[in-house]
């Protein structure tokens, strides 16, 4: 069986169904901070935009995004980017989708004029640290206990890379 070739593409306004079903569908706290979405919610609002996202699709479905935006509305930070959501369907996964993403999204931040990329990922989701990690990302701070999710406290870890070279 052949797999269809995975498309990277900036999101539009018409995936907001999709993306909203594929954040429900996905949802765990493994990797989310926020309650988990209601079904029918819109997936964009005023903060989050379709022009921040990046969407991978596979024989014309959504099977996965990644969120790229600056860290903060500071001149001072407009050489950063950072990774503010990465979420791909439980049927692709293992199939290489996330990292394609995250190589979609470091190269939008540098075409953007960014030199640095920066993300948090909690504690203990090892599989999300590993694959950051195998991109070249580094923990450069943990907030001990800084989230409370399922009765427990989980680090925040902050990594972060150079886009430069």
């Amino acid at each position: 069986m052949t797999v269809p070739e995975t498309q990277i593409r900036t999101a539009v306004q018409d995936d907001d169904a999709a993306l909203a079903e594929l954040d429900r569908t996905t949802w765990s706290t493994l990797h989310a901070v926020m309650p988990a979405p209601e079904p029918g919610a819109a997936f964009f609002d005023e903060r989050h935009v379709p022009g921040d996202y990046l969407v991978a699709e596979r024989g014309g479905a959504v099977v996965g995004y990644v969120r790229v935006v600056p860290p903060a509305p500071l001149a001072a930070m407009a050489h950063v980017r950072q990774i503010q959501g990465l979420v791909v369907a439980e049927s692709v996964r293992g199939e290489g989708i996330a990292r394609t993403l995250l190589r979609a999204a470091m190269e939008r931040a540098r075409e953007q004029g960014a030199v640095r990329m920066t993300l948090r990922v909690l504690g203990h989701n090892a599989p999300a640290r590993a694959l950051y990690a195998s991109l070249g990302f580094v923990v450069e701070g943990v907030l001990p206990g800084e989230m409370f999710l399922d009765g427990k406290y989980v680090d925040d870890v902050l990594m972060g890379r150079s886009l430069l070279g």
